[in-house]
């Protein structure tokens, strides 16, 4: 994946989100709740003022400035060509994107919309940018754990070798 296609993959993540979050404002917000497939997701309109799950509510302009930070860098990360290895650049598009069309709305508007409901446990209510952070960071996670169970198997057969 190229730098050209990676920022367009930003682009294109984080207007699919906005538009996603349009839409959820224009039609949800008046009715507030709309079941889906009921008992198990569900479509509910939140003003999430806080950063994942509510965290730190309220604190708008703290989670503004750290996610912008953070999210600079992980933009001149990419633009820049220095993640390498595609997995990791396409898990670095997922969390980026997400993270911007969460930060847009905490700038602009002061709360994140969320819409996402799974009815069936007591979950957070959550959008289409949260699933693309959560995604990738998980895909990293899990890469990450594989490489170091991948190393540590090398490292038991080159040890019972010698």
């Amino acid at each position: 994946m190229s730098v050209v296609i990676s920022l367009i993959s930003v682009a294109i993540l984080v207007c699919a989100d906005q538009l996603i979050k349009l839409a959820v404002e224009t039609y949800l917000a008046p009715v507030t709740e709309i079941g889906f497939i009921d008992g198990f997701v569900g479509w509910h309109y939140v003003r999430n003022t806080g950063a994942a799950f509510g965290m730190m509510s309220g604190k708008t302009e703290i989670l503004s400035v750290v996610t912008g930070i953070v999210l600079a860098v992980g933009i001149v990360l990419i633009a820049a060509g220095k993640i390498k290895p595609k997995f990791y650049l396409v898990c670095a598009v997922m969390i980026v994107s997400g993270g911007i069309g969460n930060l847009i709305d905490h700038i602009f508007k002061g709360y994140v919309v969320d819409y996402i409901e799974f009815q069936f446990i007591d979950f957070a209510v959550f959008n289409f940018a949260d699933i693309l952070i959560t995604c990738g960071a998980a895909m990293v996670i899990i890469k990450l754990i594989a490489e170091i169970i991948q190393d540590i198997r090398k490292k038991s057969v080159g040890d019972a070798n010698e």
